[in-house]
């Protein structure tokens, strides 16, 4: 019998430089990140962590464009933490977004299967 077991990290919150525009390249914002990572078996243990030292990784590395970019290189990221990581499901937000109108956040999801061998 095959199972898979899920480790969840909700709502980590950073200050990051995030965006395209002059002002967010510069200053920093708050973002919030969920990471869900799915393991299958094995004798190894996946420290949380590792996993949040990743995704803290990522943020501190320096100015990144868009959510999307942040979302693929904490998956990618999530992967290199632990070979039991089969899975992983990002989810990044950005509270302070200036669209014209009340908004809580934009936010980015993505979902990611670890890339077969030798791919």
């Amino acid at each position: 019998m095959h199972s898979t077991t899920d480790i969840t990290l909700r709502a980590m919150r950073f200050h990051a430089l995030v965006g395209i525009l002059p002002h967010e390249k510069t200053n920093a914002q708050p973002i919030e990140i969920d990471l869900v990572v799915s393991i299958g078996p094995g004798e190894d243990v996946v420290d949380y962590r590792r996993l949040y030292d990743v995704v803290a990784a990522v943020v501190g590395a320096g100015h990144i464009d868009f959510l999307e970019d942040i979302a693929e290189m904490v998956a990618d990221s999530s992967f290199q933490a632990s070979t039991r990581v089969s899975r992983t499901r990002v989810a990044v937000r950005k509270p302070h977004v200036s669209l014209g109108g009340p908004l809580a956040y934009a936010e980015v999801r993505i979902d990611r299967l670890r890339p077969a061998a030798g791919v």
